[in-house]
C-alpha cells in the first residue's frame, strides 16, 4: 500500500488537497475494501491497487472545488463512486448515495460502516422511485446515464438553485447538443495520473 500512497499524496498535491493522515488513510482502507469485495462481487473492472487510487479516488476527488451546498447526492453510485471519496473529503456535508443493483449497496453499506462515515447514507432504490423529504444540493453522476436522461430523473431531487454535475469522459457532443437549452457549463478536468480525457459538465437548475 506504500505506493498507493505515494500516488494518492502526490495526486492530492497535483490537486490542491489537504487532507489529514487520517482521511488518507480512510480512502486507502477504502479502495483495499473494494479490491477484496470485488473478487466476488465483481464491483470494478480495475484490479490493480495503484490504478484504483487513480481511475477511483483522484478522479472522484478532482471535482471536490465544484461540489454546492450542504446536501449532495450521487446517483447510480455504484461502488460509491465519486459518493465516498468526496465524503471522505468532505466529512462536513451530507451524502446520499443512490444505486438500484443491490449487491453494490450492500458493499457500500459495508464501507460506510467499516470507514465509520457518520455522514453517509445509503438507499437501494431506482432514481425515479426514490422521493426524499428535503431535496439535494448537488446532485453527481459518473457514468449513469446521457445528459438529457440525467436531467430528467433528478429533477424531483433538486433544491432551490441546486445544481447537476455530471462526470464525463469522451465523445459526448451530442448529449451537450440535446441539452443546449439548459444553463449549462463544461469544464475540463485534470486527474493526475489519467491521460484520458476528463469532462465535469455542471447544470443550473432553474
Amino acid at each position: 500500500m506504500e505506493r498507493c500512497k505515494e500516488i494518492l499524496k502526490a495526486g492530492l498535491e497535483a490537486l490542491s488537497l489537504t487532507l489529514t493522515d487520517a482521511q488518507i488513510e480512510q480512502l486507502l482502507a477504502f479502495i483495499k475494501l473494494l479490491a477484496k469485495w470485488n473478487k466476488a462481487y465483481n464491483l470494478t473492472a480495475i484490479r490493480k491497487l495503484e490504478d484504483m487510487v487513480s481511475l477511483h479516488l483522484l478522479d472522484s476527488l478532482a471535482i471536490v472545488p465544484y461540489i454546492h451546498g450542504q446536501r449532495v447526492i450521487d446517483i447510480g453510485t455504484g461502488a460509491g463512486l465519486p459518493g465516498i471519496p468526496l465524503a471522505i473529503c468532505l466529512p462536513d456535508l451530507h451524502f446520499s448515495l443512490l444505486d438500484s443493483n443491490a449487491k453494490k449497496t450492500r458493499f457500500v453499506q459495508q464501507a460506510i460502516l467499516e470507514l465509520k462515515l457518520n455522514n453517509v447514507r445509503v438507499f437501494h432504490s431506482r432514481v425515479e422511485d426514490y422521493q426524499p423529504e428535503l431535496g439535494f444540493d448537488t446532485v453527481t453522476t459518473r457514468a449513469f446515464a446521457s445528459l438529457p436522461v440525467i436531467i430528467d430523473l433528478t429533477r424531483h431531487l433538486l433544491a432551490e438553485n441546486a445544481i447537476v454535475l455530471a462526470m464525463k469522459g469522451q465523445n459526448f457532443d451530442e448529449e451537450l447538443a440535446q441539452i443546449a437549452t439548459q444553463q449549462s457549463t463544461l469544464i475540463p478536468i485534470a486527474v493526475p495520473g489519467v491521460e484520458a480525457e476528463r469532462y465535469l459538465v455542471r447544470i443550473q437548475s432553474t
